[in-house]
């Protein structure tokens, strides 16, 4: 096999396996989906070959500078995902696309084993945390309560209990208002928690976050 067969099929193999971790990341309607990470593995990839064969040359070769830069530039991706909105968000994206960048490393490097080894466990690890997540993990939901009586949102309150993370009361003209954050579960969200407290006397719901 010539050099240049190897290097296409390092590129091909690094889009491949990006494209796949983009699909499971876009199908759970996550922020970086397919060309994302195609993009990042190939960015990865073709950084680490022109670090081995650009250079090799040079009275200064040093092939682990370039993959150093390529670690540190997706960084600076994955803060860009998390802060959304003055808020912590899409840990895991951010996550995935720096193993993607590592993945995209080593077969830039020519190691498919390690590289398709690394994949198979982080689409593995995303599928069942995201299993997890759903079946028993909780969200903070945002809600604001209305009612013509104080007393209606504190029989809601009673009624939440432990749901209630933070709350706010204040009166609005003729009516009181409530401003809570609430612990859900995920398969709960939304539909759960608009019944529940449609149940509660007293009390409309003026939004859900």
């Amino acid at each position: 096999m010539t050099l240049e067969l190897e290097l296409i099929i390092r590129l091909l193999s690094a889009g491949a396996i990006g494209g796949a971790i983009g699909y499971e990341r876009e199908f759970r309607g996550k922020g970086a989906g397919v060309r994302t990470h195609v993009l990042v593995a190939l960015g990865a990839c073709l950084f680490m070959i022109i670090s081995q064969y650009g250079f090799a040359g040079s009275d200064k070769f040093d092939a682990a500078r370039i993959a150093a830069g390529v670690v540190g530039g997706l960084g600076f991706l994955g803060g860009g995902i998390i802060m959304k909105n003055k808020h912590v968000v899409g840990l895991t994206t951010a996550a995935g696309i720096w193993v993607t960048g590592a993945i995209g490393l080593a077969l830039g490097s020519g190691l498919y084993e390690l590289a398709i080894l690394c994949a198979v466990m982080l689409m593995g690890c995303m599928e069942a945390m995201h299993f997890y997540s759903f079946k028993y993990g909780e969200r903070q939901t945002g809600v604001v309560l209305t009612a013509d009586k104080s007393e209606a949102l504190e029989n809601a309150f009673r009624e939440l209990g432990k749901r209630v993370n933070q709350c706010s009361l204040s009166r609005q003209g003729d009516h009181y208002k409530a401003e809570l954050s609430l612990l859900i579960k995920k398969r709960d969200y939304p539909m759960g928690i608009i019944q529940t407290i449609r149940d509660l006397p007293g009390v409309e719901l003026e939004s859900l976050d």
